[in-house]
């Protein structure tokens, strides 16, 4: 059955565009403004939202991202609370809602209680950094329509790319560059062959982050990718407009360039 995540790339497939996908740390700087941000970034085009679920050793990400995350536990943020947020987002919005998160608050959470409860919520896929597939022995192979996002970084082997396509859902997370999340000032030169790579593999489409901030950079990557994932720049200008009554308006201008540069404009 599809999903809003599956709707959206056959969308922007049949219209010649790329998604753009954005990533903000949930509760950051409290869950309240999670909504309002969440609803100011569809405003500005957004096609999908990723949600990070604070933890405390973020250790993917780079430092703006895990500040982000430190900000969203000292708001008292918890998964629980996050899944009660992307209720309250369904409540005005059908924008597709990623989870991104790492292992810890969902083993504890209950793996197939996690997977149905956000379900319910209206979560459509999940990314779990730290699950390598070699650990993945079938917890969350119970019924959902929840879509298992892969990520596939560029130092991954052929035969592993293979393995990781073969149980991907929704789409696949190309991590353009090695290193943590992070702004950059260039993409990676071999950002092209990479996405070749895993295209060789599987039809889902393929999305492309880490390091671009641009709207030059989101166009430049939209030519070549299903998808472009903007993180680290928007939680930058997060941080800087937190305080701010206006800090989803605010953000919302940052962002639009960025997304209307993976739509031609």
């Amino acid at each position: 059955m599809q999903n809003r995540i599956d709707q959206t790339f056959e969308r922007l497939r049949a219209l010649g565009q790329s998604a753009f996908i954005a990533y903000i740390g949930a509760g950051d700087p409290n869950l309240a403004a999670t909504e309002a941000l969440a609803l100011a970034l569809e405003e500005a085009g957004v096609d999908i939202l990723e949600l990070g679920v604070p933890f405390s050793d973020p250790v993917a990400d780079g430092i703006v991202n895990q500040l982000a995350a430190q900000r969203g536990l000292e708001s008292g943020t918890t998964l629980r609370g996050v899944l009660d947020c992307v209720r309250k987002i369904r409540e005005k919005s059908q924008l597709p809602i990623v989870l991104y998160t790492y292992m810890n608050p969902v083993y504890g959470f209950g793996f197939a209680r996690f997977l149905q409860e956000a379900e319910s919520a209206g979560v459509d896929g999940v990314l779990l950094l730290d699950l390598p597939p070699d650990e993945d022995h079938g917890e969350f192979d119970v019924p959902s329509n929840v879509r298992r996002i892969r990520l596939i970084a560029p130092t991954t082997p052929p035969e592993r790319i293979a393995q990781l396509t073969a149980r991907a859902e929704g789409f696949v997370y190309y991590v353009s560059r090695e290193g943590v999340t992070g702004e950059r000032a260039a993409l990676a030169d071999t950002m092209g062959v990479g996405v070749a790579a895993i295209r060789a593999t599987t039809n889902l489409p393929i999305a492309v982050g880490f390091g671009i901030s641009s709207p030059e950079q989101a166009r430049e990557v939209a030519a070549q990718a299903d998808g472009v994932v903007v993180g680290s720049a928007i939680v930058k200008r997060i941080a800087e407009f937190g305080g701010l009554a206006d800090m989803p308006r605010r953000v919302a201008e940052f962002v639009r360039p960025m997304a209307e540069a993976t739509k031609g404009k």
